[in-house]
């Protein structure tokens, strides 16, 4: 019986177990309730034991059925993986290779990569998406671009693969005559939130209603990198940027590393990783562009 055992039945143990009720499930599946409870049964049927308690207004797992839930999880993650590779290998290099970049990977590094890229596959053309937070993700997760590089936005969208790439330092600074930059030793964080912090906005809504770094009561919030180191250096404002952006600001003494704490969701920088759509995982000319990156 077990050899009987369908792809689509464990999708639906998945769906059923992670949305809490058969209608649920049904409708994300896009399947009546009565299929998904068939389905079920047929699953339970096949394997000998029931999966969910169903005495309850709401199905629970039972023990067998939430010790199969992660071995459940791995062959559909597998099966996913099989037939996304399949369809990359079917197709062949892309006719074009699109990414979505945050603003706060080091330009240097990106600008090698292109062009490098330009000499191995100089046929496929390349096009950009530079973006912040929620906004580099979202090109990749509506299938406009294969990769994307995020730094920015602290945690890795659901149903995408990660690799990690580099470590960007960020550092906190301000225009020499602002009033933080004239205060000596450690700045705490209501020292700093007494100031208007420069703060970089989401021009995407998967972030809407969260901040990430954020310490003042009054933020100025730029979708626009560039404006924001000009109004740092005009001294509007405070605020943390990548140090490969600024150093020649700090040695020049256009700007002033502050002594702030550490805010808790930046850390001390950025962790740059490659995503991409564990159902749409980048071609050879992606790949590639991927690895170079890492070097």
């Amino acid at each position: 019986m077990l050899d009987a055992m369908s792809i689509d039945q464990l999708r639906t143990f998945i769906a059923a177990a992670d949305e809490g009720s058969f209608s649920a499930a049904g409708r994300k599946l896009r399947r009546a309730q009565s299929v998904v409870s068939a389905t079920l049964a047929n699953l339970e049927q096949q394997v000998g034991f029931a999966l969910f308690e169903r005495t309850g207004r709401y199905p629970r797992l039972t023990e067998g059925g939430a010790a199969l839930l992660e071995q459940a999880r791995i062959a559909v993650d597998g099966m996913n993986a099989f037939k996304a590779r399949a369809r990359t290998l079917a197709e062949g290099q892309e006719a074009e290779l699109a990414v979505a970049v945050d603003v706060m990977f080091p330009i240097s590094t990106l600008t090698s990569a292109v062009q490098a890229f330009k000499l191995e596959f100089p046929d496929t053309p390349i096009r950009l998406y530079v973006e912040a937070l929620g906004a580099v993700a979202q090109p990749l997760l509506e299938g406009h671009c294969r990769v994307a590089i995020i730094g920015s936005l602290p945690e890795i969208p659901g149903g995408c693969a990660s690799e990690f790439l580099l470590a960007v330092e960020a550092v906190a600074v301000a225009a020499p005559q602002h009033p933080l930059a004239l205060r000596k030793g450690r700045i705490t964080h209501q020292q700093a939130g007494q100031h208007v912090q420069l703060v970089l906005t989401d021009r995407s809504t998967l972030t809407a209603g969260r901040n990430f770094g954020v310490m003042a009561s009054q933020t100025w919030r730029l979708a626009d990198l560039g404006a924001k180191h000009a109004f740092l250096k005009a001294g509007l404002g405070w605020g943390h940027m990548p140090l490969h952006m600024v150093e020649d600001d700090l040695r020049a003494g256009r700007l002033v590393r502050l002594n702030v704490a550490v805010h808790p969701a930046l850390g001390g920088g950025f962790s740059m990783h490659a995503i991409h759509r564990k159902d749409h995982p980048p071609g050879p000319a992606g790949r590639w562009f991927v690895n170079h990156l890492k070097q």
